[in-house]
């Protein structure tokens, strides 16, 4: 895994240097703090539930801070599952760095972002917790659509992609590329009586810059693997994204998830349109961010 891990940073080619080095280096783990104490810290401040679930970077808990009774997610992640720049455990897990990133965006407010907000973090021996906001009621979209019956109507389903493709344009100015974008990583927040769409599940993302080219591993889930994986092993970002929402777009849409490109023609035109945009084999024809949000479909 640290072969793995080690492996993928170096091929990242990078046509602008600088930016992701620069705001790691900032950021370094309090080493002042015993393992011990820091555990003894979240125990104190935070009572563990229930499993609500497990992933391929560890397993999530309901929980609650103690002296308010909110609710918190909170995530065990094996310290060889946690990526760190260069894989120098003195550095600051990137899962921290992005939750922290787009935390800062949000004024520090929680709920503010369409990314799920970092609450704390407690870098141990053994493991990486992260305890972060839960939204209560809320459920993933998968088990959403199942609700459903299976399938979404058109104009829901229209409106979670222009959230959606709002959610990603936020994490894309802030240079993060999440690189596991589907229905399990996608929460549908129904706190406020309006469904709304949250991003979670920041343990594959990264911080990327324009241009930027990877190449040699794919570290998405295998049902959402772009084309261009399987013929040359190298993509970019901002494509794979696009593709990945495509995919999230057609399983929202129908009974089968995406196996071969069979769109239903009960949807709209202009709905088929943007399914056939996200869902182009070369990742050239694939549309912007911008360009999908100007869309008429989503306008």
């Amino acid at each position: 895994m640290t072969g793995l891990r080690t492996f993928l940073r170096k091929k990242i080619h990078t046509r602008r240097r600088g930016s992701q080095s620069q705001s790691m280096e900032t950021q370094e783990p309090d080493k002042k703090i015993s393992p011990a104490k820091k555990k003894k810290q979240f125990e104190d401040k935070y009572c563990q539930l229930y499993r609500l679930g497990d992933g391929g970077q560890g397993s999530v808990y309901m929980g609650y801070r103690k002296e308010d009774f909110v609710h918190v997610a909170i995530k065990h992640i094996p310290q060889t599952l946690v990526f760190r720049e260069d894989d120098d455990r003195s550095k600051m897990p990137l899962e921290v760095l992005v939750m922290m990133k787009m935390s800062q965006q949000a004024g520090g407010s929680v709920s503010q972002s369409a990314s799920i907000s970092l609450l704390d973090h407690y870098d141990l021996e053994e493991e990486l917790i992260i305890v972060m906001e839960c939204p209560f009621p809320a459920v993933d979209l998968l088990n959403y659509r199942k609700s459903r019956g299976g399938t979404l109507e058109e104009e829901e389903a229209r409106l979670f992609f222009k959230q959606l493709v709002e959610a990603v344009r936020e994490l894309d100015a802030n240079k993060i590329f999440h690189a596991d974008i589907k229905m399990e990583n996608i929460l549908v927040d129904i706190s406020s009586g309006v469904p709304r769409l949250r991003i979670i599940d920041f343990g594959l993302s990264m911080f990327i810059n324009d241009g930027d080219t990877i190449e040699g591993i794919y570290r998405g889930t295998p049902s959402y693997y772009p084309p261009e994986w399987s013929w040359s092993s190298v993509y970019s970002s901002r494509p794979v994204t696009v593709w990945q929402m495509g995919v999230v777009l057609y399983n929202m849409l129908h009974q089968h998830f995406l196996k071969s490109l069979c769109i239903s023609q009960k949807l709209s035109p202009n709905c088929q349109n943007v399914l056939g945009l996200c869902l182009a084999e070369d990742p050239q024809q694939r549309p912007t961010l911008e360009q999908l949000l100007s869309h008429s479909w989503l306008e």
